[in-house]
């Protein structure tokens, strides 16, 4: 049986959208069924297997990229693809304007009649001020009393007071303001308060102690600070442990949310403990690739869970001359998605590419066999494709090196993220796709999806990220588990069960810690 969760979430953008009322949504949401049907079959099998501890914020709808079909003699340069039949949309492809995610930050309506490439589509989708996801749909779970570790049993205690807490906040939210559409999340900042941000606060003072004290401030960076928790479990720690440190410490958010950075100004007014805090903050609210500050003062950069969306470029290869293929959106009259391949990448394509290559050695993975045996092979099999599985590459992630090396070339990067996510969709470096309807998540298969409504998330390959960061910046860095690094930095006692379980150390097996040395 179809779910009914899929159903009433279709109907009700079908509802407030007539854009999305066409055939190929209806195809659409055929593939999310399915999904939705191996997704319950995954969870069954999943109930009966040992708890896996990997992280991720669950929530979905479907796409239209994908291997096959016979590609015209007249597309010399471009390919459309898909895994289903589509329309010839090879008159529009040429006739319709090529626009970015920057020039659609003023439109307040999802644009027709356009293409772009990947990274623009992405980042519109979750950024666009208008209708963006994180512009409108995030809400941040907020646990309230920090969890107190010691007094529970083991981890399943915790899961269980946990999803307690989970769903009262959200039928605290519901009462003020019902939704079926609520993006609801949570990041180890608020499942760990204060004790996470109190080990990077260790990780901080040591630190600042070793190289630039007493000449110069401690001036903190944080991107993406989602409700400002991690900003106040620092400062706070700071001013109880160092107030010498503390006297010296300035602390800058930068939000490109008009809404988190709302948010994070209330938080530092919402108690007396907090709005001690008021003179050493300042919240900037713009995106990072905006900025042109010069910033010469040595400073710590902290970015956690950012990483993840950060927008890609999606590449196949061509499997008989192994030559790149740049994926590029195109939207029709009616809101709906189709996918091409140009062998002629955009400059920023072009150089994360070059980079990549030169900074590893060439030693990195592809979607595609690398030796001669392998791809005749795969050439050999019934309907075998002409292009390759998608590679998503992190075009946005080079980019935001850049900023840092041009604009904050004394920096010190302090960096958490995940170096694999299951469910994801199709490819090398793939996203999870999802999003959430009456609470419940709903995963579909592409990041061709009603923008806005769907989080786009994507792991982090550290040994590549690790390498490009040092080419471009030309410092050191140094990659731990999660666990490594609070074992290090955190009183792990603080947040262990009386099993002897501690979630701290192993929620977060699938995420890495990256900073400069």
């Amino acid at each position: 049986m179809d779910s009914p969760i899929v159903t009433q979430l279709f109907r009700q953008l079908f509802r407030h959208h007539p854009a999305c009322q066409s055939r190929r949504n209806l195809a659409t949401l055929a593939t999310a069924l399915q999904d939705v049907r191996r997704q319950h079959l995954s969870d069954q099998r999943s109930h009966r297997q040992p708890r896996q501890h990997h992280q991720h914020r669950s929530y979905a709808t479907r796409g239209r990229s994908g291997p096959g079909g016979n590609t015209p003699k007249s597309e010399a340069n471009w390919q459309q693809r898909s895994e289903v039949f589509q329309h010839d949309m090879s008159e529009e492809f040429m006739k319709y304007p090529m626009v970015t995610a920057m020039d659609l930050r003023g439109k307040k309506e999802r644009p027709r009649r356009v293409k772009m490439l990947m990274r623009d589509f992405i980042e519109d989708s979750l950024y666009n001020p208008n209708y963006g996801y994180f512009s409108k749909q995030v809400v941040i779970f907020s646990p309230g009393e920090p969890f107190d570790f010691p007094s529970l049993y083991d981890e399943l205690d915790f899961h269980a007071l946990l999803s307690r807490r989970y769903v009262e906040f959200e039928n605290n939210m519901d009462a003020v303001s019902p939704s079926d559409t609520r993006q609801l999340w949570y990041t180890p900042t608020e499942l760990f308060r204060p004790y996470y941000g109190e080990a990077i606060a260790r990780y901080l003072i040591a630190n600042y102690k070793l190289t630039t004290y007493p000449y110069h401030d401690l001036i903190i960076y944080e991107m993406g600070a989602g409700r400002g928790t991690l900003m106040l479990n620092i400062l706070d720690y700071i001013r109880e442990v160092d107030p010498a440190v503390y006297a010296r410490t300035k602390y800058k958010i930068i939000e490109i949310s008009t809404q988190l950075a709302t948010l994070q100004s209330s938080q530092l007014m919402k108690n007396t403990a907090a709005r001690g805090h008021a003179d050493k903050v300042e919240i900037i609210n713009q995106s990072i690739f905006d900025w042109t500050n010069p910033v010469p003062s040595p400073c710590f950069f902290l970015a956690f869970e950012v990483f993840d969306n950060f927008a890609h470029d999606i590449i196949r290869y061509d499997m008989k001359t192994q030559k790149p293929m740049q994926g590029m959106v195109l939207i029709d009259d009616n809101g709906d998605f189709y996918d091409f391949y140009t062998p002629h990448l955009d400059p920023v394509a072009a150089r994360y590419i070059r980079v990549r290559d030169a900074a590893t050695g060439g030693q990195y993975k592809v979607p595609y066999p690398t030796t001669r045996m392998g791809r005749w092979l795969a050439a050999q099999k019934p309907l075998a494709a002409n292009l390759s599985d998608p590679e998503y590459i992190p075009t946005r992630l080079m980019q935001f090196f850049e900023v840092l090396g041009r604009y904050f070339p004394a920096h010190r990067l302090l960096t958490s993220d995940f170096h694999s996510l299951p469910g994801a969709v199709k490819g090398l470096n793939a996203p999870i796709v999802q999003t959430r309807f009456q609470r419940e998540p709903v995963p579909v298969t592409t990041p061709l999806v009603h923008q806005g409504y769907f989080d786009i998330m994507f792991p982090t390959n550290f040994h590549t990220a690790e390498a490009t960061y040092q080419a471009i910046t030309g410092k050191l860095t140094r990659v731990l588990t999660h666990e490594e690094f609070m074992r290090r930095w955190a009183y792990v006692e603080e947040t262990e069960t009386q099993s002897g379980e501690n979630p701290l150390l192993t929620w977060y097996k699938n995420a890495s810690v990256m900073f400069t040395v």
